[in-house]
C-alpha cells in the first residue's frame, strides 16, 4: 500500500497481494420448510467456521432463520467462492444430518437435498461502486 495511506486492519496480506474481500452468502434450504432449529444453527454456524478456517477465510458474521442462512466471509483472492460454497454445503448437510437426523427427516421429503441447490453471493465491502468510479476518475493521467 501506498505510504501515504493509514493502515487498515481490515486489509489483510499475502506474499504479493493485499486484500479486502467481503461476500454476502445466503443458503436457503431445499423446499424452504422450516428446517433449522435454535441449536441447529448455532451447530451450522460452528461447523461453517471450522470450514472457513480450513480455507483461511474469516467467517465475520453468521445468522440465519428457521429457513436460510446468511454468512458474511473475508476471504483470500485464492478462494474460488465456488468451492468455499460447496464445502459449507456439503459439510454442513452431512453433519447436520448425522446430529439432527430425526428433526431433518421430518422437514426433508424423501431424504434428499438438506440445501436448496442454489445460493445468493453478492459482493460487499467498504466503498460503494460509485466512489470507487469517482477514485478511478480522478487519478492523474501522464500526458
Amino acid at each position: 500500500m501506498s505510504p501515504r495511506w493509514e493502515p487498515n486492519p481490515d486489509v489483510r496480506a499475502g506474499r504479493h497481494v493485499e486484500y479486502h474481500l467481503h461476500a454476502h452468502l445466503v443458503f436457503l434450504t431445499k423446499y424452504r420448510r422450516g428446517a433449522l432449529t435454535g441449536p441447529m444453527l448455532s451447530r451450522c454456524e460452528q461447523i461453517m467456521r471450522e470450514i472457513c478456517a480450513d480455507f483461511e477465510v474469516e467467517l465475520r458474521e453468521f445468522n440465519g432463520e428457521d429457513d436460510h442462512v446468511h454468512l458474511l466471509v473475508h476471504y483470500p483472492p485464492k478462494v474460488a467462492l465456488s468451492k468455499l460454497v460447496n464445502s459449507l454445503k456439503g459439510v454442513s448437510a452431512r453433519i447436520l444430518r448425522k446430529e439432527f437426523g430425526t428433526h431433518v427427516r421430518d422437514h426433508q421429503p424423501g431424504g434428499g437435498r438438506f440445501w436448496s441447490g442454489s445460493y445468493f453471493a453478492g459482493s460487499a465491502g467498504g466503498a460503494t461502486l460509485t466512489m470507487v468510479k469517482q477514485y478511478i476518475e480522478q487519478q492523474n493521467r501522464p500526458l
